[in-house]
Protein backbone atom coordinates (compact mmCIF):
# COMPACT_ATOMS: atom_id res chain seq x y z
CA UNK A 1 0.00 0.00 0.00
CA UNK A 2 1.37 3.69 -0.58
CA UNK A 3 1.95 5.92 1.54
CA UNK A 4 0.92 8.75 -0.41
CA UNK A 5 -2.60 9.93 -0.40
CA UNK A 6 -5.15 12.22 -1.68
CA UNK A 7 -8.71 13.49 -0.71
CA UNK A 8 -11.01 12.87 -3.25
CA UNK A 9 -14.84 13.89 -2.28
CA UNK A 10 -14.16 13.17 1.34
CA UNK A 11 -12.34 9.49 0.89
CA UNK A 12 -8.89 8.78 0.83
CA UNK A 13 -7.15 7.77 -2.53
CA UNK A 14 -3.55 6.12 -1.90
CA UNK A 15 -1.37 6.85 -5.47
CA UNK A 16 2.44 6.05 -6.75
CA UNK A 17 4.30 8.52 -7.63
CA UNK A 18 4.15 9.68 -11.33
CA UNK A 19 0.04 8.50 -11.06
CA UNK A 20 -2.74 11.08 -12.13
CA UNK A 21 -5.57 12.02 -10.22
CA UNK A 22 -7.42 9.86 -12.64
CA UNK A 23 -5.61 7.06 -11.70
CA UNK A 24 -6.24 7.68 -7.93
CA UNK A 25 -9.70 7.94 -8.23
CA UNK A 26 -10.52 4.65 -10.35
CA UNK A 27 -8.48 2.87 -7.41
CA UNK A 28 -11.69 3.44 -5.21
CA UNK A 29 -14.16 3.45 -7.27
CA UNK A 30 -14.73 7.41 -8.08
CA UNK A 31 -15.77 7.41 -11.56
CA UNK A 32 -14.37 11.20 -13.69
CA UNK A 33 -16.23 11.71 -17.09
CA UNK A 34 -13.09 11.83 -19.66
CA UNK A 35 -14.11 11.87 -23.65
CA UNK A 36 -10.06 12.51 -24.78
CA UNK A 37 -8.82 10.33 -22.60
CA UNK A 38 -7.19 6.41 -24.03
CA UNK A 39 -5.84 3.94 -22.21
CA UNK A 40 -2.48 3.04 -23.20
CA UNK A 41 -1.75 6.85 -24.59
CA UNK A 42 -0.38 9.68 -23.22
CA UNK A 43 -3.39 12.08 -21.69
CA UNK A 44 -3.99 15.75 -22.96
CA UNK A 45 -7.08 16.89 -21.17
CA UNK A 46 -7.39 18.84 -24.98
CA UNK A 47 -11.41 18.10 -24.04
CA UNK A 48 -11.58 19.55 -20.47
CA UNK A 49 -14.36 17.01 -19.73
CA UNK A 50 -12.57 15.28 -16.74
CA UNK A 51 -11.91 18.87 -14.76
CA UNK A 52 -12.01 18.63 -11.23
CA UNK A 53 -11.68 21.29 -8.42
CA UNK A 54 -8.59 21.10 -6.44
CA UNK A 55 -8.64 23.11 -3.07
CA UNK A 56 -6.04 26.08 -3.29
CA UNK A 57 -5.78 26.13 -7.15
CA UNK A 58 -6.75 29.42 -9.08
CA UNK A 59 -8.66 27.11 -11.40
CA UNK A 60 -10.14 23.81 -12.16
CA UNK A 61 -7.26 21.20 -13.62
CA UNK A 62 -7.88 17.85 -15.96
CA UNK A 63 -7.63 15.05 -13.75
CA UNK A 64 -6.34 12.94 -16.50
CA UNK A 65 -2.96 14.80 -16.83
CA UNK A 66 -2.40 16.32 -13.69
CA UNK A 67 -0.26 13.94 -11.19
CA UNK A 68 -1.94 13.70 -7.99
CA UNK A 69 0.35 15.19 -5.20
CA UNK A 70 0.38 14.28 -1.19
CA UNK A 71 -2.36 15.98 0.25
CA UNK A 72 -4.73 17.00 -2.25
CA UNK A 73 -8.07 17.94 -1.48
CA UNK A 74 -10.26 17.31 -4.86
CA UNK A 75 -14.10 17.64 -5.16
CA UNK A 76 -15.03 15.97 -8.61
CA UNK A 77 -18.39 16.69 -9.02
CA UNK A 78 -18.83 20.37 -7.29
CA UNK A 79 -20.91 23.20 -8.55
CA UNK A 80 -18.23 24.88 -10.28
CA UNK A 81 -17.08 21.80 -11.98
CA UNK A 82 -20.59 20.68 -13.24
CA UNK A 83 -20.92 23.75 -14.32
CA UNK A 84 -17.47 23.70 -16.63
CA UNK A 85 -18.68 20.05 -17.78
CA UNK A 86 -21.95 21.62 -19.05
CA UNK A 87 -20.52 24.07 -20.77
CA UNK A 88 -17.58 21.70 -22.54
CA UNK A 89 -20.47 19.71 -23.37
CA UNK A 90 -23.13 21.85 -25.35
CA UNK A 91 -20.42 23.25 -27.09
CA UNK A 92 -19.09 19.91 -28.45
CA UNK A 93 -23.42 18.84 -28.96
CA UNK A 94 -23.06 22.27 -31.16
CA UNK A 95 -20.14 21.64 -33.00
CA UNK A 96 -20.84 19.09 -35.47
CA UNK A 97 -23.91 16.64 -36.44
CA UNK A 98 -24.62 15.41 -33.39
CA UNK A 99 -28.96 14.64 -33.68
CA UNK A 100 -29.94 11.63 -31.12
CA UNK A 101 -32.85 11.80 -28.99
CA UNK A 102 -30.95 13.33 -26.35
CA UNK A 103 -27.75 15.83 -27.27
CA UNK A 104 -29.64 16.52 -30.96
CA UNK A 105 -28.72 19.45 -32.46
CA UNK A 106 -31.98 19.58 -34.23
CA UNK A 107 -35.75 19.04 -33.25
CA UNK A 108 -37.97 16.23 -33.30
CA UNK A 109 -35.18 13.68 -32.57
CA UNK A 110 -36.99 12.20 -30.04
CA UNK A 111 -39.95 11.18 -31.85
CA UNK A 112 -37.86 10.15 -35.11
CA UNK A 113 -36.22 7.43 -33.35
CA UNK A 114 -39.50 6.45 -31.64
CA UNK A 115 -40.62 6.21 -35.03
CA UNK A 116 -37.45 3.87 -36.09
CA UNK A 117 -37.97 1.42 -33.47
CA UNK A 118 -41.56 1.42 -34.85
CA UNK A 119 -40.43 0.54 -38.06
CA UNK A 120 -41.26 4.04 -39.79
CA UNK A 121 -38.73 5.89 -40.59
CA UNK A 122 -35.25 5.82 -41.98
CA UNK A 123 -32.20 4.95 -39.86
CA UNK A 124 -29.69 7.64 -41.36
CA UNK A 125 -32.02 10.57 -39.61
CA UNK A 126 -29.91 9.21 -36.53
CA UNK A 127 -26.70 8.80 -35.80
CA UNK A 128 -25.02 5.67 -36.21
CA UNK A 129 -23.72 4.96 -32.80
CA UNK A 130 -27.26 5.98 -31.05
CA UNK A 131 -27.10 4.25 -27.87
CA UNK A 132 -23.27 4.08 -27.68
CA UNK A 133 -21.70 7.08 -27.74
CA UNK A 134 -20.19 8.33 -24.66
CA UNK A 135 -20.73 12.60 -25.84
CA UNK A 136 -24.60 10.85 -25.31
CA UNK A 137 -24.31 9.26 -22.54
CA UNK A 138 -22.19 12.90 -20.91
CA UNK A 139 -25.32 14.72 -22.60
CA UNK A 140 -27.89 12.52 -20.46
CA UNK A 141 -26.05 12.68 -17.39
CA UNK A 142 -25.72 16.20 -17.11
CA UNK A 143 -29.03 16.88 -19.03
CA UNK A 144 -27.56 18.88 -21.86
CA UNK A 145 -28.80 19.82 -25.05
CA UNK A 146 -26.75 21.28 -28.11
CA UNK A 147 -27.86 24.31 -30.67
CA UNK A 148 -29.17 24.27 -34.05
CA UNK A 149 -26.00 24.69 -36.18
CA UNK A 150 -26.17 25.01 -40.35
CA UNK A 151 -26.17 22.00 -41.73
CA UNK A 152 -23.20 20.79 -40.74
CA UNK A 153 -22.73 17.58 -43.17
CA UNK A 154 -21.90 19.53 -45.86
CA UNK A 155 -19.48 21.52 -44.56
CA UNK A 156 -17.76 18.20 -43.29
CA UNK A 157 -18.76 15.63 -45.90
CA UNK A 158 -18.36 11.99 -45.09
CA UNK A 159 -15.36 9.93 -46.27
CA UNK A 160 -16.07 6.82 -47.39
CA UNK A 161 -13.01 5.83 -49.38
CA UNK A 162 -11.14 2.86 -47.03
CA UNK A 163 -12.80 -0.21 -47.55
CA UNK A 164 -13.83 -0.61 -43.71
CA UNK A 165 -14.34 2.90 -42.18
CA UNK A 166 -16.45 5.58 -42.76
CA UNK A 167 -15.31 8.51 -41.32
CA UNK A 168 -18.04 11.42 -40.32
CA UNK A 169 -16.55 14.57 -40.02
CA UNK A 170 -19.77 16.35 -38.98
CA UNK A 171 -19.47 13.83 -36.08
CA UNK A 172 -16.36 14.68 -35.05
CA UNK A 173 -15.61 16.33 -31.38
CA UNK A 174 -11.45 16.95 -31.85
CA UNK A 175 -10.62 14.66 -29.11
CA UNK A 176 -7.40 12.97 -30.71
CA UNK A 177 -8.20 9.37 -29.72
CA UNK A 178 -8.49 7.92 -32.87
CA UNK A 179 -5.10 9.37 -33.66
CA UNK A 180 -3.33 8.29 -30.37
CA UNK A 181 -4.64 4.63 -30.96
CA UNK A 182 -3.37 4.55 -34.41
CA UNK A 183 -0.26 6.76 -33.68
CA UNK A 184 0.61 5.54 -30.04
CA UNK A 185 -1.04 2.35 -29.80
CA UNK A 186 -0.73 0.35 -33.09
CA UNK A 187 2.03 2.93 -34.21
CA UNK A 188 0.57 2.82 -37.87
CA UNK A 189 1.42 6.61 -38.27
CA UNK A 190 -1.63 6.44 -40.55
CA UNK A 191 -3.29 9.42 -39.06
CA UNK A 192 -2.17 12.90 -39.38
CA UNK A 193 -3.69 15.09 -36.88
CA UNK A 194 -2.98 16.73 -33.53
CA UNK A 195 -5.47 16.81 -30.86
CA UNK A 196 -7.46 19.83 -30.38
CA UNK A 197 -7.07 21.61 -33.88
CA UNK A 198 -10.11 21.39 -36.23
CA UNK A 199 -11.54 18.34 -37.00
CA UNK A 200 -10.90 18.17 -40.73
CA UNK A 201 -7.23 17.31 -40.61
CA UNK A 202 -5.75 14.61 -43.01
CA UNK A 203 -7.44 11.61 -42.10
CA UNK A 204 -7.23 9.58 -45.77
CA UNK A 205 -7.34 6.26 -44.12
CA UNK A 206 -6.53 4.69 -47.53
CA UNK A 207 -3.18 5.60 -47.77
CA UNK A 208 0.10 2.74 -47.90
CA UNK A 209 0.37 3.34 -43.62
CA UNK A 210 -3.33 2.20 -42.84
CA UNK A 211 -3.51 -1.72 -42.25
CA UNK A 212 -7.03 -1.16 -41.41
CA UNK A 213 -7.10 -2.75 -37.97
CA UNK A 214 -9.95 -0.75 -36.73
CA UNK A 215 -7.98 0.52 -33.77
CA UNK A 216 -9.60 4.02 -34.39
CA UNK A 217 -13.33 2.94 -34.47
CA UNK A 218 -12.81 1.39 -31.32
CA UNK A 219 -10.75 4.64 -30.05
CA UNK A 220 -13.81 6.99 -31.42
CA UNK A 221 -16.56 8.28 -28.44
CA UNK A 222 -18.98 9.41 -30.89
CA UNK A 223 -20.20 8.33 -34.22
CA UNK A 224 -17.20 10.27 -36.20
CA UNK A 225 -15.43 6.38 -37.04
CA UNK A 226 -17.76 3.84 -37.94
CA UNK A 227 -17.45 0.11 -39.27
CA UNK A 228 -19.20 0.27 -42.74
CA UNK A 229 -20.87 -3.06 -42.44
CA UNK A 230 -22.01 -2.56 -39.03
CA UNK A 231 -23.19 1.26 -39.37
CA UNK A 232 -27.43 1.32 -39.33
CA UNK A 233 -27.97 -1.74 -38.78
CA UNK A 234 -27.29 -3.34 -35.42
CA UNK A 235 -28.00 -1.02 -32.27
CA UNK A 236 -26.32 -2.43 -28.96
CA UNK A 237 -29.39 -3.11 -27.30
CA UNK A 238 -30.17 -5.53 -30.27
CA UNK A 239 -27.13 -7.58 -29.32
CA UNK A 240 -25.72 -9.98 -26.62
CA UNK A 241 -21.76 -10.18 -26.76
CA UNK A 242 -19.96 -13.69 -26.47
CA UNK A 243 -16.25 -13.61 -25.42
CA UNK A 244 -14.04 -15.78 -27.26
CA UNK A 245 -10.09 -15.94 -28.20
CA UNK A 246 -9.55 -15.28 -32.29
CA UNK A 247 -8.20 -18.19 -33.88
CA UNK A 248 -6.57 -16.18 -37.14
CA UNK A 249 -3.25 -17.17 -35.50
CA UNK A 250 -1.96 -18.27 -32.27
CA UNK A 251 -1.29 -15.05 -30.12
CA UNK A 252 -4.74 -15.52 -28.68
CA UNK A 253 -5.99 -11.90 -28.89
CA UNK A 254 -9.76 -11.56 -26.78
CA UNK A 255 -12.64 -10.67 -28.70
CA UNK A 256 -16.26 -9.60 -27.84
CA UNK A 257 -18.85 -10.75 -30.56
CA UNK A 258 -21.98 -8.60 -31.19
CA UNK A 259 -24.49 -11.24 -31.54
CA UNK A 260 -27.78 -10.32 -32.96
CA UNK A 261 -30.61 -13.05 -34.28
CA UNK A 262 -27.85 -15.62 -33.63
CA UNK A 263 -25.35 -14.16 -36.02
CA UNK A 264 -22.10 -12.28 -35.28
CA UNK A 265 -22.73 -8.39 -36.65
CA UNK A 266 -19.63 -7.06 -34.99
CA UNK A 267 -16.28 -7.44 -33.47
CA UNK A 268 -14.42 -5.42 -30.79
CA UNK A 269 -11.69 -6.37 -29.04
CA UNK A 270 -11.45 -7.06 -25.02
CA UNK A 271 -9.76 -4.16 -23.59
CA UNK A 272 -9.55 -5.61 -19.78
CA UNK A 273 -7.15 -8.24 -20.86
CA UNK A 274 -3.89 -9.15 -22.45
CA UNK A 275 -2.60 -10.19 -25.06
CA UNK A 276 -4.30 -7.67 -26.90
CA UNK A 277 -5.49 -5.64 -24.69
CA UNK A 278 -8.48 -4.46 -26.90
CA UNK A 279 -6.08 -4.06 -29.68
CA UNK A 280 -7.00 -6.00 -33.41
CA UNK A 281 -5.71 -6.76 -36.66
CA UNK A 282 -7.50 -6.57 -39.81
CA UNK A 283 -8.45 -10.23 -39.92
CA UNK A 284 -9.71 -10.22 -36.13
CA UNK A 285 -11.65 -7.55 -36.29
CA UNK A 286 -13.59 -7.43 -39.59
CA UNK A 287 -13.26 -11.17 -40.97
CA UNK A 288 -15.89 -12.48 -39.41
CA UNK A 289 -18.64 -12.67 -42.26
CA UNK A 290 -17.66 -16.19 -43.31
CA UNK A 291 -19.68 -17.50 -40.20
CA UNK A 292 -23.00 -17.10 -41.40
CA UNK A 293 -22.29 -16.42 -44.87
CA UNK A 294 -25.17 -17.33 -47.47
CA UNK A 295 -22.57 -20.02 -49.62
CA UNK A 296 -21.18 -21.83 -46.75
CA UNK A 297 -21.78 -25.60 -47.11
CA UNK A 298 -24.15 -26.85 -44.53
CA UNK A 299 -24.35 -30.39 -45.36
CA UNK A 300 -21.71 -33.30 -46.99
CA UNK A 301 -21.13 -33.05 -50.57
CA UNK A 302 -19.99 -35.90 -52.50
CA UNK A 303 -18.24 -35.88 -55.94
CA UNK A 304 -19.60 -38.62 -58.57
CA UNK A 305 -19.18 -38.30 -62.17
CA UNK A 306 -18.08 -35.19 -61.93
CA UNK A 307 -20.58 -33.54 -59.71
CA UNK A 308 -21.52 -33.12 -56.31
CA UNK A 309 -24.43 -34.37 -54.60
CA UNK A 310 -25.68 -34.05 -51.07
CA UNK A 311 -25.07 -36.87 -48.44
CA UNK A 312 -25.66 -37.88 -44.95
CA UNK A 313 -22.91 -37.43 -42.67
CA UNK A 314 -22.80 -40.76 -41.87
CA UNK A 315 -22.27 -41.49 -45.43
CA UNK A 316 -19.74 -38.78 -46.12
CA UNK A 317 -17.30 -39.71 -42.52
CA UNK A 318 -17.82 -43.36 -43.82
CA UNK A 319 -16.10 -43.07 -47.32
CA UNK A 320 -13.53 -40.47 -46.15
CA UNK A 321 -12.52 -43.25 -43.50
CA UNK A 322 -12.51 -45.47 -45.63
CA UNK A 323 -10.31 -43.52 -48.68
CA UNK A 324 -8.07 -43.02 -45.74
CA UNK A 325 -7.58 -46.42 -44.85
CA UNK A 326 -6.80 -47.59 -48.41
CA UNK A 327 -4.14 -44.73 -48.71
CA UNK A 328 -2.51 -45.12 -45.74
CA UNK A 329 -2.01 -49.14 -46.69
CA UNK A 330 -0.85 -48.60 -49.88
CA UNK A 331 1.36 -45.58 -49.53
CA UNK A 332 2.19 -45.31 -46.07
CA UNK A 333 1.02 -42.57 -43.59
CA UNK A 334 3.71 -39.91 -44.75
CA UNK A 335 1.48 -39.94 -47.88
CA UNK A 336 -0.81 -37.70 -46.14
CA UNK A 337 -0.12 -33.93 -45.46
CA UNK A 338 -3.17 -31.70 -43.39
CA UNK A 339 -3.92 -28.43 -43.39
CA UNK A 340 -5.85 -26.47 -40.44
CA UNK A 341 -7.72 -23.55 -41.28
CA UNK A 342 -7.74 -19.72 -38.94
CA UNK A 343 -11.42 -19.97 -39.95
CA UNK A 344 -12.15 -22.86 -37.33
CA UNK A 345 -11.64 -22.50 -33.74
CA UNK A 346 -8.65 -23.27 -31.77
CA UNK A 347 -9.87 -26.84 -30.21
CA UNK A 348 -10.92 -28.08 -33.76
CA UNK A 349 -7.49 -26.95 -35.27
CA UNK A 350 -6.34 -29.35 -32.44
CA UNK A 351 -8.30 -31.90 -32.89
CA UNK A 352 -7.66 -31.80 -36.49
CA UNK A 353 -3.54 -32.07 -35.95
CA UNK A 354 -4.34 -34.56 -33.14
CA UNK A 355 -6.35 -36.71 -35.67
CA UNK A 356 -3.34 -36.60 -37.99
CA UNK A 357 -0.42 -37.51 -35.58
CA UNK A 358 -2.52 -40.44 -33.78
CA UNK A 359 -4.59 -41.74 -36.12
CA UNK A 360 -3.41 -41.21 -39.55
CA UNK A 361 0.66 -41.29 -37.81
CA UNK A 362 1.66 -38.40 -40.15
CA UNK A 363 3.29 -34.85 -38.82
CA UNK A 364 2.67 -33.55 -42.00
CA UNK A 365 0.78 -30.48 -40.62
CA UNK A 366 0.99 -27.16 -41.58
CA UNK A 367 -1.86 -24.27 -40.96
CA UNK A 368 -2.63 -21.13 -42.92
CA UNK A 369 -1.85 -18.50 -40.35
CA UNK A 370 1.88 -19.84 -40.57
CA UNK A 371 1.58 -20.25 -44.68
Amino acid sequence: MSSQSILINGRTAPFETGESILDAAKKIGIEIPTLCFLKRAMPTGVCGICAVEVEGASDLVTACNTPASQGMVIRTESPKVVARRRSLIKKLLSSGNHNCAVCGTGSGEWERFQALVQGRDNAQELCPVWGDCELQNLAFLYQVQGENTPEPAQEFPKVEINPFIVRDYARCIGCGRCAQACNSVQVNDAINYVPGEAKAGEFPLANEDCVFCGECIQACPVGALVEKNARYTVRPWETKKVRTTCSYCGVGCQLWLHIKDNRVVKVTGVEEVGPNWGSLCVKGRFGFHFVGHEQRLTKPLIKENGKFREASWDEALDLVAKKLGEIRDAHGSDAFGLLTSARVTNEENYIAQKFARAVIKTNNVDHCARL
